[in-house]
């Protein structure tokens, strides 16, 4: 049985990797780091060149750096600073239990925005190295499970933010959508609907001005299988990829940019949940306009 079962492993992979490559399969990198506090990795942030970085663990842990691309642009290498932890509203780490970071979105004036799992709310950093604000909290999330609620963060460029949790409601209920305008009070957007066995855990929106959200379903042994969505503020989607189980480890973060040759690319990072088993994996995928 446990013959049988590597087989189909090996298999269901090399037929991923297969049908990886007709959908614009661009590569994968390994990032490895003598950094202990490297892993957990749960959220990315391009630039528009798709060089400089940030990123974010679900441990309270941010870094930044730079990606290595060869003349094809794939990635061959990662430059990235010791990981350090985000703060409170004053000079401490945030607490334990308060520290779970999964979304993390930045504005076109560096502001960034981090929102949580756990306790569920988004913070505001003028710089990532200082202290947080708080910002208001939506009744709704003091509803969510504290161990899904808001995986996912993304910002618009007029500066609204956009959240929806992991999991809502009964297992065939939409994902509510939450906007929150400059100066204004989260309110529901819109919903996406639930299709099959996946949940969101990640957001960016793209060059083109709407919204990609990346889903991820989990099947134990098989491994993970993405999804990524996108979606029009009027709640209009369409499915842009979709990986078969096995192909990737566990992405949960995702920025969507252009490249230099004029195509859209999705920029997705793994979670290895601290596990020697898993790999923190950066993604990238060509997609159609």
């Amino acid at each position: 049985m446990r013959r049988r079962s590597l087989c189909a492993l090996i298999l269901l992979a090399a037929i991923g990797g297969a049908q990886a490559q007709e959908t614009g399969y661009i590569g994968s990198f390994t990032w490895r780091s003598d950094d202990p506090r490297l892993g957990g990795m749960s959220a990315i942030d391009l630039d528009a060149s798709g060089t400089r970085f940030t990123a974010l663990s679900d441990r309270g842990g941010w870094t930044e750096g730079r990606l290595i691309r060869n003349a094809q642009g794939r990635i061959t290498g990662i430059e990235a600073a010791p990981i350090r932890l985000l703060k409170g509203k004053g000079k401490a780490p945030l607490e334990k239990g308060r520290n779970d970071s999964e979304g993390l979105a930045i504005a076109e004036d560096g502001t960034a925005y981090v929102s949580f799992e756990g306790a569920a709310r988004v913070l505001r950093y003028r710089d990532l190295a200082g202290p947080a604000e708080n910002l208001p909290v939506a009744a709704a999330f003091k509803k969510m499970r504290s161990n899904a609620a808001l995986e996912a963060l993304a910002i618009a460029p007029d500066g609204t933010l956009f959240t929806l949790p992991e999991q809502w409601g009964k297992p065939d209920q939409p994902f509510p959508v939450f906007r929150l305008p400059p100066g204004g009070k989260w309110a529901r957007a819109f919903t996406i609907p639930k299709i099959g066995e996946f949940l969101p855990v990640g957001a960016d929106f793209g060059p083109d001005g709407k919204l990609y959200v990346l889903e991820r379903q989990f099947r134990g042994i098989l491994g993970f299988a993405s999804r990524v969505r996108r979606f029009t503020l009027d709640g209009t989607g369409e499915t842009v990829l979709q990986t078969p189980l096995g192909t990737h480890d566990n992405l949960e973060g995702i920025a969507v940019w252009r490249d230099a040759a004029g195509s859209l690319r999705l920029t997705m990072i793994a979670d290895d949940n601290f596990r020697f088993f898993l790999t923190t994996q950066i993604v990238e995928y060509r997609i159609p306009d």
